[in-house]
């Protein structure tokens, strides 16, 4: 269970943070439902456009797909 400060602010549970890939600067979004309200992760539908002209890394493939679809390393 998590508390809301005065400014509003509530810490997300580590382990919810990680199930939902969320990672600090990211955006969520709450939504309304019948049962009261989702947390879901905002998904940057442009994050392959950073890798574009970007092949001078010491990333490997594997390590540089693994971001691009979201995944924590």
């Amino acid at each position: 269970m998590s508390r809301v400060t005065s400014k509003g602010q509530v810490t997300i549970p580590k382990e919810i943070r990680e199930r939902l890939g969320i990672r600090a600067g990211d955006e969520v979004a709450f939504e309304e439902t019948d049962e009261g309200y989702v947390i879901r992760k905002e998904v940057d539908e442009s994050r392959f456009e950073r890798w574009r002209g970007a092949a001078d890394t010491e990333a490997t493939v594997e390590e540089r797909m693994r971001e691009l679809r979201g995944e924590r390393p």
